[in-house]
């Protein structure tokens, strides 16, 4: 061996050395290094744990946060249909007031009407009744008394409206 540049004797006093280091090492640091190994290995497993949990957490929140919308979202058009009922009775109650308003008016306007008819008609027998005295007193040639002919004039209509009525 000699010639391959091995040297016997040295060889085995490394070869006793690296023996004596790694039993040393062993019962030192491969202990040590074990506990480190498994430490990390429960670790790494707590942590996968604990994303599983917080995942299944975050699946649950999301399901929660669904239903939520949801509930929201069927009270919004709860909501809208119930403002779209007011506002139809808001305007049903706003045509019957706006439907009494002009009954109103026109009772008002045929009130009015027939006040100025009456007043009209009354003016019109007046001025026949004037009309008729003076045209009563050319025919007898006298003037009769106003108040007398008036009596007559009106005694007259009375009975032609009575006419007309019967």
């Amino acid at each position: 061996m000699g010639e391959l540049g091995i040297n016997l004797p040295l060889l085995i006093s490394q070869l006793i050395s690296f023996l004596i280091l790694l039993t040393v090492l062993y019962f030192v640091g491969y202990k040590r290094i074990i506990k480190m190994l498994d430490e990390r290995a429960q670790k790494v497993k707590e942590s996968m744990e604990q994303a599983e949990l917080v995942k299944s957490h975050s699946a649950k929140a999301e399901e929660e946060v669904k239903k939520q919308v949801q509930v929201a979202s069927q009270r919004g058009l709860e909501l809208i249909a119930q403002a779209t009922q007011t506002s139809d009775e808001i305007r049903a109650k706003a045509q019957d007031l706006a439907k009494q308003d002009s009954e109103v008016l026109i009772e008002k306007a045929r009130q009015a009407i027939k006040t100025e008819r009456d007043s009209a008609l009354d003016e019109l027998r007046q001025e026949f009744a004037e009309l008729t005295i003076m045209a009563a007193s050319k025919v007898v040639g006298e003037s009769l008394d106003k108040e007398t002919h008036k009596k007559l004039i009106d005694k007259v209509l009375q009975e032609n409206q009575t006419l007309k009525k019967g």
